[in-house]
């Protein structure tokens, strides 16, 4: 028995622990030598790979212990296959075994990346975390239902376990921040941070990289700054991740000279930096510096990725580089191997119909691979009313009947279809887009923009004069067009009013 404990101990290779297990078997010590064999394995390097076989041995085993599958849950969460982590715990469970405070963070985070299909699954253990008391007194457990929960799509029940937190942590708080920040809602996580730093919590290098996120999603650069600035004077280290957040949130409030000077200081910079940069480039309207540095990511060996070529695709859209937009849809997935995403055709669409190529856009699209969503419908027709004229009546006919079939209730594409009848002067179909609007009681969605002043983002929405800065923000829009027509036309013709 003692030779077979330091066999075990000193085996380096899956093979040589298989040759173990074949003469454990055929002694009879699988009951006492298993458990030893069993963490041997996962203890290897490259653990996946050797995955399937743990998991049958655990299962073989005559009566494994909870420490056994929490030792195995862990790496099987994280693996390839993390349904696998569901079984073994039903495993467990049949067994008669009640799962601890090392279980269920690691079946959640299974679950997690299981999402959104595994929702019904997370509130059944959450109903398990509750009726074993591991959801009062274990805070990883409500921090791990939460990034659960929020996978789903369902931020509410994952900001109602935050909630009813009776302690929290700094990653509680960072998971409620992120939780906030995955499903869209950047001017709540915003104020979660808020409260964060009034109740007296420290935030970390992971909070700060959050409200990097938020503060380019809301175009917020005030906070943007004050983010990167508090890291900058609590000296905290400036990782890869943090490096990447800071350049996205320059790129995207439009400070894209400041973000390309961070850039080409960062010590050390990935795909997601190089994309970062790409992107910001394209949505800047520097189209050509964005192919530029793609070349130059090609010459310091960094494989692109499906950001990069959305950044490219975004940058051909704007600048009318139709044959270089189709070159890298092309290169994207014969010379990189990555399958294009929804966002791709997408862009690719946008590629083709901004250039007034409506029917091979309109071919594209039928062509895909898979059935485009309302999103790629909707761009070719904005691609329709942009370059309207009676030789696209066709199209949008076509659009329309499927932008109807998926969406039939959605206001925005009756009104977007009125109005190319409208400019083509196609008044009968106008009419008719309008009154199936009217009839079906839907209305239009108001215009809505935002402008930040003094670091405050002050919202407009047309036709609402409630704001208090309405009438002193429409007597300066008054002084400054009696001002614009006082200034003699450069070029009058190019003024006169045609009708």
């Amino acid at each position: 028995m003692a030779a077979l404990h330091a066999l075990i101990a000193g085996a380096a290779t899956v093979p040589h622990l298989r040759q173990i297990h074949a003469h454990i078997l055929t002694s009879g010590c699988l009951h006492s030598l298993g458990p030893k064999l069993l963490c041997r394995l996962i203890s290897l390097p490259c653990s996946n790979l050797h995955l399937p076989l743990a998991h049958r041995l655990l299962l073989s085993l005559p009566s494994p212990s909870l420490d056994l599958f929490n030792h195995l849950l862990p790496p099987v969460a994280a693996s390839p296959y993390p349904s696998s982590a569901i079984g073994l715990f039903l495993r467990l469970r049949r067994g008669g075994l009640r799962p601890n405070a090392h279980t269920l963070p690691h079946v959640l985070t299974a679950l997690t990346r299981l999402a959104p299909g595994s929702l019904p699954l997370v509130a059944s253990f959450h109903a398990e975390s509750v009726k074993g008391g591991l959801a009062c007194v274990v805070v990883y457990v409500r921090n791990a239902l939460m990034a659960a929960y929020s996978a789903c799509g369902h931020l509410e029940r994952a900001i109602q376990v935050f909630d009813e937190m009776p302690r929290r942590t700094v990653v509680s708080w960072n998971t409620a921040l992120t939780a906030c920040a995955g499903n869209d809602r950047h001017e709540r996580c915003v104020g979660i941070f808020a409260e964060m730093v009034e109740t007296g919590f420290v935030p970390d290098l992971t909070t700060f990289v959050v409200m990097l996120s938020a503060a380019a999603e809301l175009g917020n650069l005030a906070l943007g700054k004050w983010a990167h600035g508090q890291v900058v004077a609590r000296k905290l280290d400036m990782t890869l991740q943090f490096g990447t957040a800071v350049v996205n949130m320059y790129s995207k409030c439009g400070a894209v000279n400041y973000a390309l000077r961070l850039f080409e200081r960062l010590p050390a910079r990935n795909v997601w930096t190089w994309s970062a940069m790409i992107l910001g480039f394209a949505q800047n309207g520097l189209a050509q510096e964005a192919l530029e540095l793609f070349d130059k990511m090609n010459i310091s060996m960094v494989t692109p990725n499906h950001v990069t070529f959305l950044g490219l695709l975004c940058a051909c859209s704007h600048a009318g580089l139709v044959d270089e937009g189709r070159r890298f849809f092309y290169e994207m997935q014969h010379v990189y191997g990555i399958k294009p995403r929804m966002t791709h055709y997408s862009a690719m669409v946008d590629v083709l119909g901004r250039n007034g190529r409506l029917q091979e856009a309109y071919d594209f699209v039928v062509a895909m691979p898979i059935d485009a969503d309302p999103i790629v419908w909707r761009t070719l027709l904005s691609s329709c009313q942009q370059h309207s004229s009676k030789d696209c009546i066709e199209i949008v006919d076509k659009v329309q009947e499927r932008l109807l079939e998926m969406e039939p209730r959605r206001s925005g594409n009756y009104v977007m279809v009125a109005n190319i009848y409208s400019e083509i002067k196609s008044w009968d179909k106008a009419a008719m887009a309008r009154r199936v609007m009217r009839e079906g009681r839907m209305k239009k969605v108001a215009g809505e923009s935002c402008v930040e002043v003094g670091g405050r983002a002050h919202r407009f929405i047309a036709g609402d004069d409630s704001c208090p800065e309405f009438h002193g923000a429409c007597r300066i829009l008054h002084e400054l067009d009696l001002n614009m027509r006082k200034c003699e036309p450069t070029n009058p013709i190019l003024l006169t009013d045609v009708d």
